[in-house]
């Protein structure tokens, strides 16, 4: 039994599940347009360079839920993945997970992504964990903090790290599929990196290094 992970957005998803949230607020109206719309772009064309600030995208990224209630929250992130999400889910992803799941292997999804914005997004995957980045909670509303380190780069390492030794494993013929030069570490770090839908940097790297490659569109 291997553990496997996941990247969601771009890998799992044909498309940003961060990005797209902050054009569904401006969509219904939570947020300033012009003026979020501008940075969500701005932190998205970083994101794709490989020159992400990850703790200034995520005082932005989860301002949004420091601001409003829990419960509205909720019910916008519901409307969110039923009209942005699902239709995101790639052709073949499915079958990339029950294939590893055919074989007894477990299964993670692993994304920067904030856990409150994408946890249904496992269910619809039928994947039973989600690491990701933790937003904070006080009284139970949202403090625009994060708990923890961020999932991302060389944290996404350290937590995947953390969940094998919870499960009393190793990464150890552990498998990771990304799409993005950003998640180097963790690809560098397991024993079988996958190059899936890859950025033109990451196809350069996997063509070096002779891994995998391939689409699930």
């Amino acid at each position: 039994m291997a553990l496997v992970f996941f990247d969601l957005d771009q890998t799992l998803l044909d498309g940003d599940s961060d990005y797209e949230w902050g054009l569904y607020l401006v969509s219904i109206g939570k947020v300033d347009s012009v003026v979020y719309e501008k940075e969500n772009e701005r932190f998205y064309r970083e994101y794709l360079a490989g020159k992400l600030d990850i703790h200034e995208y995520l005082r932005f990224a989860l301002r949004p839920l420091a601001n409003n209630p829990y419960a509205k929250l909720c019910q916008w992130r519901d409307h969110f993945i039923d009209t942005r999400i699902k239709p995101m889910i790639k052709a073949k992803a499915h079958d990339l997970i029950q294939q590893h799941r055919d074989s007894g292997d477990r299964l993670a999804i692993i994304t920067s992504t904030n856990r409150f914005i994408i946890e249904p997004a496992k269910d619809l995957l039928q994947i039973e964990t989600l690491i990701a980045t933790e937003p904070a909670r006080s009284h139970g509303e949202f403090t625009g903090e994060i708990e923890g380190q961020p999932c991302f780069g060389t944290g996404k390492v350290t937590l995947a790290e953390h969940w094998a030794e919870s499960t009393s494993q190793t990464l150890d013929g552990s498998y990771f599929y990304s799409d993005s030069r950003n998640d180097l570490p963790l690809l560098e770090r397991v024993d079988h990196p996958v190059a899936v839908d890859a950025d033109k940097e990451l196809t350069a790297h996997a063509i070096k290094k002779n891994w995998e490659r391939l689409s699930l569109k």
